[in-house]
């Protein structure tokens, strides 16, 4: 059924990304509710979503990828950087690394500590459970059944187990599973892929009840604004197709802002809740002065460094076009090879310095090299180890910078701007150096190409951080779920002081996870679906 102006709905889901998905699926098994899903995005067609590998083809392209900027950032040495951001249904899940990471009990235990009632690990370990069909089943720490297939790594080269073994060496153990009772450790990476394809958000829990009579999925609709009535959200305001609508909510609905750690702060203040000091200046109508909507931004920064080897990796293959075709070939009739790989194979999750409780540092290591993913590769074999602070002191903003909802937010990261994250960086390059120089390692390497001879001071070290370092896709925490002054939602992801309005995404982790956020983003819908379900039947 399509939607038109004038139509009335229970519940108004804005963004069919990583929780969106989750959200639609869940209130829209109630027959009796009405749900309409907003997707600024297209329908995800393009073939490239769907396989593993082709995220080197829509990351940077404006089809799939919103392809934000930060501002100039001091702590990258004044260096404005891609901020990759998915466009369509599945959001960022249908143009991610297809990485399935939790992150550490400790992350949501230390929610709990934070004032947010039923955060701790305990509490929303049954929602990665209950979301997850694990291919090995279900036991302690997985679960069997669920939408979002997830899968061992399949490709493995013989530098991996290397890079396995020389983790071992300098006291790094072995882990089969970091998603299970404890993440230290090195191993394989899990992803979120079902026979050779990737498994999305959308795949995963969209497609299944797309048919539902009871909701109405709305593609290329650029939500303009929450319109609020009396301290309630009432209805949506969006661009489609060259003209406004407005979609309402039935009496007691709710509007659910799923549009991401960049998005829901956007369309949040766009909406007249923010800043008031912002809104002012911008002429935009207050309706709620929220100091937290934006603030609190936190990332995964990655540092990058890049190493010649002498054995082949997929460098030669993909920058060979006869190799291209043969990787092309075993995919199509095995689902196999190359390009069923996620963005990384490898898995590290350990200590900048054996002081440190719980890792504080984790690499993403790939038998690749390119200046960045998504252009051309290195013209010699060359390997990543990609590696990033797990939780960062540093906190940024998003602020709007115009009334325009087209018109992008600035993104100012604020990268490296503590002692301790500048410390944990160099530690961090001095880590990957100790495992390049093991004997399971360096027989395989021929020179460090990043950062390079030359580079040994911490100074050097830091200030090559500084330059050659890139976000990982991890924005987070711009509409923190808290109890201070400057929380923007409650434990139950409402929005403080607007009935009827609820954010469940990314945006709400009151410190980032220590990990990839895709998975967690995932359980957030889960959760949050439960509450707006348990809230709506009071």
């Amino acid at each position: 059924m399509n939607a038109f102006d004038g139509d009335s709905y229970d519940f108004i889901v804005v963004g069919a990304g990583s929780a969106g998905c989750v959200v639609a699926n869940r209130l829209s098994a109630d027959a009796a509710k009405r749900v309409l899903l907003l997707e600024a995005g297209g329908k995800d067609r393009n073939p490239w979503i769907h396989i593993p590998v082709g995220y080197f083809k829509t990351l940077h392209n404006p089809t799939t990828d919103w392809c934000y900027k930060t501002q100039p950032d001091p702590g990258l040495n004044g260096r404005s950087i891609d901020w990759p951001r998915g466009k369509g249904l599945g959001g960022s899940s249908s143009i991610n690394g297809l990485l399935y990471v939790r992150g550490q009990k400790e992350d949501y235990d230390h929610w709990r500590q934070l004032g947010n009632a039923g955060w701790s690990y305990d509490d929303v370990l049954p929602y990665f459970k209950r979301s997850e069909d694990r291919e090995t089943g279900a036991d302690e720490f997985h679960g069997g059944g669920g939408g979002l297939s997830v899968q061992d790594m399949r490709a493995k080269r013989d530098i991996c187990e290397a890079l396995i073994d020389a983790a071992e060496e300098i006291g790094i153990p072995r882990n089969a599973d970091y998603n299970g009772a404890r993440q230290e450790g090195a191993s394989y990476y899990q992803q979120t892929a079902r026979a050779g394809f990737r498994c999305s958000s959308a795949k995963a829990f969209l497609n299944p009840v797309k048919g539902r009579r009871n909701l109405d999925i709305e593609i290329h609709a650029l939500t303009h604004r929450v319109i609020t009535e009396g301290g309630r959200a009432v209805a949506i305001e969006v661009s489609q197709k060259g003209r406004v609508r407005r979609f309402g909510l039935r009496p007691g609905g709710e509007v659910v802002l799923s549009a991401g750690a960049i998005g829901s702060p956007q369309i949040l203040q766009l909406s007249g809740i923010g800043p008031g000091e912002l809104l002012q200046k911008l002429g935009v109508p207050m309706v709620r002065d929220l100091q937290g909507v934006g603030q609190n931004l936190q990332d995964h920064l990655q540092i990058r460094t890049v190493y010649e080897v002498n054995v082949p990796t997929l460098n030669e293959e993909i920058n060979s076009f006869l190799r291209r075709m043969r990787i092309g070939m075993q995919y199509v009739f095995t689902r196999g090879g190359p390009m069923s790989m996620g963005a990384s194979q490898v898995a590290i999750f350990c200590k900048s310095q054996p002081d440190k409780e719980t890792p504080d540092i984790q690499y993403h290591f790939q038998p690749l090299s390119a200046d960045k993913p998504g252009i051309v590769m290195h013209p010699f074999p060359g390997i990543t180890m990609s590696v990033c602070q797990l939780r960062p002191e540093s906190k940024g903003r998003i602020e709007i910078t115009s009334p325009d909802p087209t018109v992008y937010p600035a993104i100012h990261p604020n990268y490296l701007a503590t002692p301790t994250d500048q410390q944990t960086a160099v530690d961090a390059l001095k880590m990957t150096r100790r495992l390049v120089d093991t004997k399971a390692l360096k027989p395989f390497i021929v020179r460090e190409h990043l950062p390079g001879p030359g580079v040994e001071t911490d100074e050097q070290l830091l200030d090559c951080a500084r330059n050659i370092s890139q976000t990982i896709y991890h924005p987070t925490s711009t509409c923190k779920m808290g109890i201070d002054s400057t929380s923007v939602v409650d434990e139950r992801l409402r929005v403080r002081g607007i009935a009827g309005l609820r954010v469940p995404d990314a945006s709400i982790m009151p410190a980032i996870v220590s990990g990839n956020t895709n998975a967690p983003a995932i359980m957030i819908g889960e959760k949050a679906s439960d509450m707006i379900r348990e809230d709506a039947a009071r």
